[in-house]
């Protein structure tokens, strides 16, 4: 999800940026769902955020699509939810359905834009400097950092099993196939483990005592914490009226 730039956001250290992000979303959850105003003013700060950082919003609203399945947990709230109803188009809703889905579709849009500008300004590895920085339990960043390596292998083994079905003839073509599908999948977590303790085998012959090394101290000086706290600044502002306006 990195995209690279030059921008004043890509030159903020990883851990100003996940700390003004997480008082970001902080200020998001905290706001009154009545405080309609609040949330238009949080749109606001981030496509000013994203204007700086020169991340296109076709690229920010594609990213976007991955809260897909909780829009529609929020669309089936008013139909469901109990309270007084309300009438729409013809449709009885419930009036706190609606204010619920209001909230989980605001608070999460804004959630998750403010995670996809970080994810394209930040490269993983300096996002793991920043946890390390932020004094986050190591273990939790190594298993993070496995995980991101990781990942790339378990994708390799997959293209090369799905290239050895299919130049044994294998289609998917419908409920026939899952079971060759679920068998594959079987295979794949052994080939996996395997993998894993090969992988643990060979860092612990290189020195691996249960700690990662820091190979790259980052460090942040005033004027980017002032920069980085901006955000999350001007957001409790508004949180403040928003509250204050109720």
């Amino acid at each position: 999800m990195y995209r690279h730039g030059h921008s004043p956001v890509h030159r903020l250290p990883p851990h100003c940026k996940l700390a003004a992000t997480f008082a970001f979303v902080l200020v998001v959850v905290a706001t009154p769902r009545e405080a309609y105003g609040a949330f238009a003013g949080y749109a606001a700060l981030l496509v000013a955020v994203a204007a700086v950082a020169r991340v296109p919003f076709g690229f920010l609203l594609r990213r976007l699509l991955i809260e897909i399945p909780f829009v529609l947990f929020a669309f089936l709230l008013p139909f469901f939810a109990n309270g007084e109803r309300t009438e729409v188009l013809g449709v009885s809703l419930s009036v706190p359905g609606l204010l619920g889905a209001w909230n989980i579709l605001a608070k999460g849009t804004l959630g998750v834009a403010a995670s996809v500008l970080l994810a394209s300004t930040t490269e993983l590895r300096e996002l793991l400097l920043g946890l390390q920085r932020l004094r986050m339990p190591p273990l939790l960043v190594q298993i993070a950092s496995f995980m991101i390596r990781y990942a790339d292998v378990i994708t390799a083994e997959m293209g090369r099993m799905r290239i050895a079905r299919e130049s044994r003839g294998f289609t998917a073509r419908g409920v026939r196939q899952w079971g060759v599908l679920a068998k594959s999948a079987g295979a794949l977590f052994i080939r996996s483990y395997e993998r894993g303790e090969r992988v643990h085998l060979a860092m612990v012959s290189r020195g691996y005592a249960g700690t990662m090394p820091v190979i790259d101290e980052v460090t942040a000086t005033r004027a980017q914490w002032a920069t980085a706290v901006a955000l999350p600044a001007a957001a409790l502002a508004v949180c403040l009226m928003g509250w204050w306006t109720l």
